[in-house]
């Protein structure tokens, strides 16, 4: 029994793995990961759902928040980024609502030090961690509200009823050049270690980042109609363009970046046609006969069908131009747009404020990163606004 005993003690020691050599197992990366160029990125994107009554004041202003991270590095690295907002810790807390994370992210650095994450990545991209932010002001704020506290790049205001018939309606798109706690990776060259990724689109870029300012693009107005509106005719934007669809009963007015790029105010001015009715009908008989298709209508074809004479100068009851204008106003009022909303993307801006203040890896707690090797990282900003800014008319 003795030599069997040392014998299986002997391949058991001979299975174990030796723990100068290899960590514990690691279920979301795999093992041995070699790349010959080693490189870090971070992309956080911020998507708005806001709300605004025909007052401007704001009923509900959310961001729903995602951290990209791509991990292109060799061996286990050990990292540790960090975040933070205007108002320290307890910005960082009240900007930073329901958070949700990588298994990877160790909860207990979080709890212990908000805005701290510690974790080991997978390789490749994936997404870190996922958050809520309420933009709503508070009450003392709501008080003197203006859009700078809301932190929107954009306001919208619609007008209607206008003209003599009511059958106007004019929409007016504030832009503003400040876009309030943009990230200074974006404003000033980045610090060393920490590049921006330069025009924040998808293609990273290599190098040393770059120092441009946010930029508002993709700027797209909806303005949805009632279905009972015909057309929507006469469009007259100040820039871009407009056009109406009748399939979705909504008028599109697009902006390209570089009429965005200025600040200011657009405004587009449109007229609606709405469903015909008795008054219409009515200014249609009394007027030239319409011209069908197979020719032109004769009138004296219909003298033979009447046997009876018509009687002479009989007397139209007409109602008062004042009246009828009166109820056109009124008839119009029911098809004008009761909102509107406007898309947009902003690069190098968030409007949660929150922003990446270091990315560094933890040399004595990773394995097999190789000597000197010091990879290149770099962040990207991004908010986007999918008919996310809506505002009641």
């Amino acid at each position: 029994n003795a030599p069997s005993s040392i014998q299986s003690g002997g391949l058991k020691q001979q299975l174990q793995p030796n723990p100068s050599t290899a960590g514990p197992a690691i279920p979301w990366r795999r093992a041995n990961v070699r790349h010959t160029s080693n490189e870090l990125y971070v992309d956080i994107v911020e998507t708005l759902h806001v709300t605004l009554a025909p007052s401007g004041r704001p009923l509900a202003a959310l961001a729903n928040g995602s951290i990209a991270f791509t991990s292109k590095i060799s061996g286990v690295p050990d990292l540790l980024l960090t975040l933070s907002a205007s108002g320290g810790n307890l910005g960082l807390e009240r900007a930073i609502e329901l958070p949700v994370f990588h298994p990877c992210v160790r909860l207990a650095r979080w709890k212990e030090r908000p805005g701290e994450l510690s974790f080991v990545p997978p390789d490749g991209k994936f997404v870190l961690a996922g958050y809520e932010v309420n933009l709503m002001p508070s009450v003392h704020d709501l008080k003197s509200w203006s859009n700078a506290k809301l932190q929107l790049p954009v306001s919208i205001e619609v007008s209607k009823s206008l003209g003599p018939a009511g059958a106007d309606f004019e929409v007016r798109l504030s832009i503003y050049n400040a876009f309030p706690g943009a990230p200074t990776s974006s404003l000033a060259p980045p610090r060393p270690g920490l590049a921006s990724r330069g025009s924040g689109t998808s293609t990273p870029v290599f190098g040393g980042g770059s120092s441009a300012a946010p930029s508002l693009q993709d700027v797209v107005v909806i303005v949805p109609v009632p279905d009972t509106v015909r057309s929507v005719i006469d469009l007259r934007p100040s820039r871009g363009e407009a056009y109406f669809t009748a399939s979705e009963s909504a008028v599109e007015w697009r902006i390209p970046a570089k009429a965005a790029a200025s600040p200011g105010t657009a405004t587009l001015r449109c007229t609606i046609v709405g469903p015909l009715t008795d008054n219409d009908e009515e200014e249609m008989v009394n007027g030239s006969h319409p011209n069908l298709e197979s020719g032109d209508y004769d009138e004296q074809r219909d003298a033979y069908q009447s046997s009876a004479p018509e009687p002479a100068n009989r007397p139209l009851k007409k109602e008062p131009q004042s009246s009828r204008d009166q109820k056109k106003v009124q008839l119009n009022a029911c098809l004008m747009p009761t909102s509107a909303s406007v898309s947009f993307s902003v690069k190098g801006w968030l409007a949660s404020g929150i922003k990446v203040d270091g990315l560094v890896i933890d040399t004595r707690r990773s394995r097999g990163l190789g000597e000197g090797v010091k990879p290149y990282k770099g962040v990207k900003y991004l908010t986007v606004s999918k008919k996310g800014i809506e505002t009641r008319c």
